[in-house]
């Protein structure tokens, strides 16, 4: 099932022409009150709005009948749906401006729940997951009920929503809107929540009003969806408007940064300031590792200097807490009550320390999956031991990244085992050969491993007790795409099985 099975308990009901006045739609909504919003055919409930989008291989007009059986009172789709909509039996509205038309209906239906709840929205290519969990942990330790919405999926105070989302980071606005009244409903009094740059090309945040955004960084990704950097950053620029938020954070060590700051100020947007450089107004310095794995720094701000400790290693997470730190400010929360919650806080698949016995290696499993990643997060375990990599790369994705997810991991380890992450439907071999072809001259000894089992036990057993493991690439994930299957598979899971049956065996 999707994600719109999450949905409050308590139904709201709200009369069709009331949910799309003012929006320029055309039909006649008649009569028909709603209680919910679909986009999923299969998962319409009754009193549903049915919203028919079109679709890679098909326009979603062409189940319209489906989702009237399964009880659906009106259809709202596009000129195409419309065109192809048969005698529905009820009334079918028509947008050219399907999707963010379908969020602020979404709102109204779910009765505005985003108006009840303080929301921090982060946006960046690297990063986000961290900071949304470094969010979650200080607004828990200042009291606070905490909703969260990413790639690790739904959590509310603590636990996990269980749900059988699709691995999107940020909803469609309904499934969104659905999420954000449960989370309402059950006490939530702040949500962080990541905004890919898929959400906003796709208006899924459209009809949200963010109490504090905040922009990390960009880097190579997603070009397969993106045409070029440049329509990649407007992507993600675009939420920095006062339509989307009353706040703004922004890290501005690079040119992105920097033109997304002076953008959001010239928009009227609030906006601070976050970085090295004297003219940041929150600026993070003397960045120092911290043993086992963990790193302290100093941060200068408005309202005083301040140290920074963090159970994560690396200075791309001390980023990522200056970065929640500065946002919580701008909420009203002071910096120093958020100190003790940064300083114990944990992100499974980000820099997870793995809980293997003393003799062990230290073994880390990171989502690190584009270049930028993978040296950031190589570039935090060094000093602290020999390095061993098992890195591969998605298929089906910008091919263009492999060499350089091959020369950035090469670059900074002793052993490096290309491996296979989510082949998805390209060859396993060819995606590896693109990756060795990055890393040519370095200083690493390269291995290519095949199957991921198999380099990870390669790495466990090259590694001595004072060497570090870093398993990179799919971090919480629990699945390998390959063809069109998923094969269960856990990173965290497998090293620990593995590590257990060697010293069974008498490694």
């Amino acid at each position: 099932m999707g994600v719109s099975t999450l949905r409050p308990e308590s139904v709201h009901v709200i009369g069709l022409q009331d949910a799309v006045t003012g929006l320029g739609v055309s039909g006649e909504p008649g009569a028909v009150s709603i209680s919910g919003v679909c986009l999923d055919s299969r998962l319409v409930r009754p009193g549903d709005l049915y919203v028919a989008l079109p679709g890679l291989h098909a326009h979603g007009a062409g189940f319209a009948g489906q989702a009237v059986e399964r009880g659906a009172v009106a259809v709202l789709t596009d000129p195409e749906g419309a065109w192809i909509v048969e005698d529905a039996g009820v009334p079918v509205l028509v947008s050219h401006r399907l999707r963010p038309v379908m969020a602020e209906v979404s709102a109204r239906v779910y009765g505005e729940p985003a108006r009840e709840l303080e929301l921090f929205g982060i946006t960046g290519t690297n990063g986000k997951t961290t900071t949304v969990a470094l969010l979650e942990a200080t607004l828990a330790a200042t009291g606070r009920r905490v909703g969260t919405i990413g790639t690790l999926g739904f959590r509310l105070d603590g636990k996990v929503l269980p749900s059988g989302r699709s691995t999107v980071t940020t909803p469609d606005s309904p499934d969104l809107q659905a999420l954000l009244a449960l989370m309402r409903e059950r006490g939530a009094e702040a949500v962080a929540i990541e905004v890919s740059s898929h959400a906003m090309a796709m208006s899924r945040v459209d009809a949200l009003k963010f109490a504090v955004v905040a922009f990390l960084n960009l880097g190579r990704d997603h070009l397969d969806f993106h045409h070029n950097m440049e329509e990649y950053f407007e992507a993600k620029a675009s939420l920095f408007t006062p339509e989307h938020a009353r706040e703004a954070v922004v890290w501005i060590d690079d040119e992105y940064g920097r033109r997304i700051a002076d953008r959001a100020q010239g928009a009227g947007l609030p906006t601070v300031t976050v970085g090295t450089c004297e003219e940041a107004d929150y600026r993070l310095t003397g960045y120092e590792p911290v043993l086992p794995l963990g790193g302290r720094a100093q941060l200068h701000t408005a309202s005083g200097d301040v140290t920074v400790e963090l159970a994560l290693p690396g200075w791309h997470n001390m980023m990522d807490a200056a970065i929640a730190v500065a946002m919580l400010e701008r909420a009203g929360i002071p910096v120093g009550t958020t100190l003790p919650g940064l300083a114990r806080a944990q992100v499974p698949g980000r820099m997870q320390v793995l809980p293997l016995p003393e003799k062990a290696p230290t073994v880390i499993v990171d989502f690190a999956h584009t270049p930028q990643a993978v040296a950031a997060t190589l570039d935090a375990l060094q000093g602290f031991g020999e390095v061993i990599t098992v890195v591969g790369c998605g298929g089906d994705r910008d091919p263009d990244k492999r060499p350089l997810m091959g020369r950035a991991a090469a670059e900074r380890s002793d052993v490096l085992i290309i491996t296979d992450d989510n082949p998805r439907t390209e060859d396993p071999a060819s995606i590896r050969a693109a990756m060795l072809a990055g890393t040519a001259d370095s200083r690493a000894r390269v291995v290519e491993g095949g199957g991921r089992g198999g380099a990870i036990e390669l790495a466990l057993a090259t590694a001595g007790r004072d060497s570090v493991v870093a398993i990179l690439g799919k971090g919480h994930e629990q699945g390998q795409q390959i063809g069109d299957r998923i094969v269960a598979f856990d990173d965290a899971l497998v090293a620990l099985e593995t590590w257990r049956r060697m010293e069974g065996s008498g490694r």
